[in-house]
C-alpha cells in the first residue's frame, strides 16, 4: 500500500474521495462507479489506493453507523451495491495489483436446508467492502462444498449462516467435518442468523456469534490480526 498519507494528497483529489465515500454513504452507485473511473483515469490512482482511501474507509463508516443503530439494512445494502458498482470496474484490475493488502479470505453460505440469504449477502458485501476476499457460495450448502471451497481458495475464515431453527444444527456437522479432516485448527468459524446465540455457538464449537453484518466485519479483522500475529 501507498504510504503517502491522505493529508498529503492534492485537495482536489482529497475532495473527490471525501465525496466516493459520502456518495457510498448515501448508496449513490452510479455516482460511486464515476468517482473510481475519475480516480484511476485523471489522477493515476491505483486500484489499491481507490480501495482503501475511497471504498473501504467509506464502508468503514457504514460499518459503524450500522452497529450504533444509526443507519439500518436497507441503507447499508444501498451502500453494499454502490460499493458493488465500484469494485465491478476495479476487480480485474485488483488481479495483478500489487499495492493490494488484503485482509484475509473468507467462505460464507446459507447452510444445507436453508434459502434464506439476504443476511449473509449483507455480510459478504460488507466483508468485501472491510478488504476480503469472499466467497459467497449461496444458499442450501452442504459441508463438503464448505470444505471443497476453504481448501481452493486456501481460506482463512468460513462464515455460516441459518435463518431456521431447524437448520440451525446443520452448523455443528460442519464443524464435525472440518475436525475430522484436520482442518479446523487453521479455520476461524463464524456463525449468524435470527435464532442463533451466544451459547449455541459456543455450543458447537464456533470461534464467534455474529448478532449482525457489522460485528462479523469487526470478528473478521481480529481474528485476522491475531492470525497474522501467530504466524
Amino acid at each position: 500500500m501507498d504510504t503517502d498519507s491522505f493529508d498529503s494528497l492534492p485537495e482536489v483529489l482529497q475532495e473527490l474521495y471525501i465525496n466516493m465515500q459520502d456518495d457510498l454513504y448515501d448508496g449513490l452507485k452510479d455516482e460511486v462507479a464515476d468517482a473510481t473511473t475519475e480516480a484511476l483515469e485523471q489522477w493515476g490512482q491505483t486500484p489499491g489506493q481507490i480501495l482503501q482511501r475511497g471504498l473501504v474507509a467509506g464502508m468503514d463508516i457504514v460499518g459503524q453507523d450500522f452497529r450504533d443503530g444509526i443507519l439500518f439494512v436497507p441503507e447499508v445494502l444501498l451502500a453494499a451495491k454502490a460499493m458493488k458498482g465500484a469494485m465491478e470496474i476495479l476487480r480485474p484490475l485488483l488481479t495483478d495489483a500489487k499495492d493490494v493488502q488484503r485482509q484475509g479470505t473468507v467462505v460464507i453460505g446459507t447452510v444445507k436446508g436453508d434459502i434464506h440469504d439476504i443476511g449473509k449477502n449483507l455480510v459478504g458485501m460488507m466483508l468485501e467492502g472491510a478488504g476480503f476476499e469472499v466467497i459467497n457460495l449461496g444458499i442450501n450448502v452442504d459441508a463438503e462444498q464448505f470444505l471443497a471451497a476453504l481448501r481452493e481458495y486456501n481460506a482463512d475464515i468460513l462464515g455460516m449462516s441459518a435463518l431456521l431453527t431447524t437448520t440451525m444444527p446443520y452448523m455443528r456437522t460442519v464443524i464435525q467435518r472440518l475436525n475430522e479432516e484436520g482442518m479446523r485448527e487453521q479455520t476461524v468459524v463464524l456463525v449468524g442468523g435470527a435464532p442463533l446465540t451466544e451459547a449455541f455457538a459456543e455450543d458447537i464449537g464456533a470461534d464467534r456469534y455474529c448478532e449482525d453484518a457489522a460485528v462479523a466485519v469487526e470478528a473478521a479483522k481480529v481474528f485476522m490480526e491475531m492470525k497474522k500475529r501467530d504466524s
